[in-house]
């Protein structure tokens, strides 16, 4: 009888042992799953944030290079044309519109913008001396033209007083950064009259001056698209770097798609802008 108590109690003991093994086992198991779970948790927002970090590291980068200037690849010569700086294309031509936005300004700047081809547009005062003409000025800046300085009146800077000649000038480029929210650096004197103020003037504003090597369309010959067309691409005035000159009229709107295709079949880049030096 003893004996059989004996066995009895070994195999109570034996059977406690066991569950107490299987339960710590199991809590075991339970601690390295959570264990698993916390680190897959902890990986994951590890990878997160990397992958933030790394977002605002790119668009940081892409921040500092939209506001990094082009390196200028051409210079004004005092011809008024352009030439190249290092290795950039010497066959180029530099499209400028006088007199915008008066009544084709905008259809001149959405075909150039259709076409891919960059232009210079020289804004009067007089021409955005309304909200509808602001509106127009603005959308041409957006589509990625710049916007020059023509003077407010288009008045003979040489046939006025110093006072009325910085007005003309500083007032519209005030005019013109507020609606478009940049100075312009480009500055073109009606006739291409100039004088020592007005050089002075913008140099001061960091304006690069420039006249033209030619211009057609205001002669009575060539107020038609064809003739326009024709003239502005076969001219013999025709040189790399020609800085040209051209205006917010009908025939000129018209000519612009055969003007832009005549100078690439010759073997012509158009200058973009941004590439000119404004600073000597």
């Amino acid at each position: 009888m003893g004996r059989i108590l004996s066995l009895l109690l070994a195999l109570v003991i034996l059977a406690s042992c066991s569950d107490g093994q299987a339960q710590k086992s199991n809590a075991n198991q339970e601690d390295e799953g959570n264990t698993t779970e916390e680190n897959e948790e902890t990986d994951e927002e590890n990878n997160n944030e990397e992958s933030t970090d790394q977002k605002k590291e790119e668009e940081e980068s892409d921040e500092v290079e939209e506001d990094q200037e082009p390196e200028p690849r051409y210079i004004m010569n005092e011809a008024w044309s352009f030439e190249p700086i290092d290795d950039a294309a010497k066959d180029v031509v530099l499209l400028t519109f006088d007199d915008a936005p008066d009544k084709y300004g905008l259809e001149i700047a959405q075909t150039l913008h259709k076409l891919n081809a960059p232009a210079i547009f020289f804004v009067n005062g007089h021409f955005i001396d309304t909200e509808e003409k602001r509106k127009v000025l603005k959308e041409i800046h957006e589509l990625g033209f710049p916007i020059g300085n023509h003077t407010m009146t288009h008045a003979s800077l040489q046939e006025i007083s110093e006072e009325e000649q910085e007005a003309e000038i500083l007032d519209l480029n005030d005019e013109i950064e507020e609606i478009t929210g940049e100075r312009p650096k480009f500055f073109r004197a009606p006739f291409g009259q100039n004088t020592e103020l007005t050089e002075q003037i913008a140099e001061d504003e960091e304006m690069l001056l420039m006249n033209w090597t030619y211009g057609y369309d205001w002669e009575a010959d060539y107020q038609d698209a064809d003739s326009l067309a024709d003239i502005m691409v076969n001219t013999e005035l025709l040189v790399p770097g020609a800085n040209l000159l051209m205006h917010d009229r009908e025939w000129t709107a018209e000519a612009v798609p055969e003007i832009v295709d005549g100078f690439k079949e010759k073997g012509y880049e158009l200058l973009d802008p941004d590439y000119i030096q404004i600073e000597e």
